[in-house]
């Protein structure tokens, strides 16, 4: 897994609807590995981010989950809890292989990374769902990474 400090790669992934997005991390950004749609634990940390999703924006910070799920899954599992965040269909894991997390098991760890002017700002192993986007904001605003409201 990549670590704080670690030059953040350029990538490519597609969302839920399908479109091709280039990522360059050049901008605050929060990227999300979780195991699969729909399943329990997975449905509160996305619902988590969503919940918060208005904070992450008025900050300047852009969210976007990724599974091994393509983005038909994704774009159900938006649809059935009304999500607004992005998820990132990678079902070859490449996405996952440039950030060095494990599909071992055929599914993403669940991993997050801060990123910011290209590097990896802060990386979080062994994530509880639970909370953990109101957490993942809270350190952002306090690392300095952006100002305090």
């Amino acid at each position: 897994m990549l670590e704080e400090g670690d030059d953040a790669p350029a990538v490519t992934a597609t969302n839920q609807d399908g479109e091709t997005m280039t990522l360059d991390f050049e901008t605050p950004t929060v990227l999300y590995f979780y195991p699969r749609d729909d399943t329990p634990g997975c449905t509160v940390e996305a619902k988590g981010f969503d919940a918060e999703l208005a904070a992450y924006d008025e900050a300047g910070v852009t969210v976007y989950g990724v599974s091994t799920d393509d983005a038909s899954s994704h774009r159900e599992f938006r649809e059935k809890y009304g999500l607004a965040v992005d998820l990132l269909a990678d079902p070859e894991g490449e996405l996952a292989a440039a950030f060095d997390v494990d599909t071992s098991g055929g599914a993403a760890e669940r991993v997050t990374f801060v990123l910011a002017d290209g590097e990896v700002q802060a990386a979080y192993a062994g994530v509880s769902p639970d909370g953990h986007a109101e957490e993942v904001l809270a350190d952002i605003r306090s690392s300095g990474l952006l100002p305090e409201e």
